[in-house]
């Protein structure tokens, strides 16, 4: 049995922003919380086997380690180009695939990193439903944020640069293999030979088929071919996830007059209450005008200076969130060798955080 993606998301962002909503229960996975608030995605009826971790012991010997590998890939037939190097790299790419639904608690620091990782996945979700963006925009956007969603997990070099797009495909780029093609192999084989590996497979065949649908799932949402995801409405909130699951209306809304979207900022702001959801999907917001707007042009950022003058206190939440919440726009900035003193109209509302990084 398939699980639908978007149920299991919504469960994800229940549990990680405590929205306090009775969970989903989508088979044949279901979310278990830890002692420390983490979470991981079990496989029903398993009280320690998860979708991430049921392959642990499959793990290949690295080969940079010991006496030079004589062995060969488990799937060298299927795939002849590949070499063990290549095949602990796909291990790792796996491992991170998976782990893209769980939840960990977190240090200043990795929040960050999590953040990232999660609104990357996310925005590759939206980009090939796109229709303010030209196919190449959109294509540097989807390198953009796979870059991150690699980065901030964070993967060793080696795995961070191993893959690319090819047309919609991700693919293994020294052998050209697709991912989808591969990930299918590598679970189609121990779904075959799992009396072979009966000490390292805690689980059914018919469980990791699931673990195959899911994890190929995963893939196809980062390569646009699945439907996007949508964050869930909450009272309060409609505006602003109404622009965040639809990045044309926020583009459209933009060009229009780009009073109405800081308005939508504003009003936000004006609502004094606040939850762990609403602060994501503000940050969410804020993120993607830095993505979408601030990426192509970054002298937009005087036009939301000027447009928030008037209220001090707004402008530098609404500064300080953009330029400390994500690395994003300081990338930006390196990609385009872009100097935050040349933009004094904006440093002026900086706070301690951010003059401590750009300065």
């Amino acid at each position: 049995m398939k699980a639908k993606l978007q149920a299991l998301y919504n469960d994800y962002l229940n549990i990680k922003w405590k929205r306090g909503l009775t969970p989903v229960h989508s088979e044949p996975f279901e979310y278990g919380l830890y002692e420390d608030d983490s979470a991981g995605l079990f496989l029903s009826g398993h009280s320690e086997e998860t979708f991430t971790n049921w392959m642990s012991e499959l793990r290949p010997e690295d080969p940079y380690y010991g006496s030079k590998p004589m062995g060969k890939p488990v799937l060298a037939e299927v795939f002849n180009q590949l070499d063990v190097y290549d095949e602990l790299v796909l291990y790792y790419l796996l491992f991170t695939l998976n782990t893209t639904m769980s939840i960990h608690t977190h240090n200043s620091y990795s929040a960050m990193n999590d953040f990232m990782k999660n609104y990357s996945f996310f925005q590759l979700a939206q980009l090939n439903g796109l229709s303010s963006l030209k196919d190449e925009q959109k294509r540097e956007l989807r390198d953009f944020f796979f870059f991150f969603y690699l980065y901030t997990h964070p993967v060793n070099e080696e795995t961070l640069y191993a893959c690319s797009f090819s047309g919609q495909d991700l693919i293994h780029t020294k052998t050209n293999i697709k991912l989808e093609h591969y990930f299918s192999a590598f679970h189609e084989y121990y779904i075959e030979n799992q009396d072979k590996y009966g000490e390292q497979i805690l689980i059914s065949p018919h469980e990791i088929q699931a673990c195959k649908h899911l994890t190929l799932e995963l893939i196809r949402t980062i390569e646009g071919k699945s439907p996007k995801l949508i964050m869930p409405m909450e009272e309060g909130l409609e505006a602003v996830v109404e622009l965040i699951n639809n990045v044309d209306q926020m583009l459209h809304m933009y060009a229009k007059n780009k009073t109405l979207l800081f308005d939508v900022m504003r009003n936000f702001l004006a609502t004094p209450h606040t939850s762990p959801y609403r602060d994501h999907c503000f940050t969410t917001l804020l993120q993607n005008y830095v993505s979408y707007i601030l990426y192509f042009n970054f002298d937009e950022i005087h036009a939301l200076v000027d447009d928030f003058r008037d209220t001090p206190e707004w402008c530098g939440i609404v500064i300080n969130k953009i330029f400390t919440d994500a690395i994003f726009t300081h990338k930006i900035m390196r990609k385009n060798a872009i100097e935050i003193k040349d933009y004094p109209d904006v440093m002026e509302f900086f706070n301690e955080e951010s003059r401590k990084f750009y300065l």
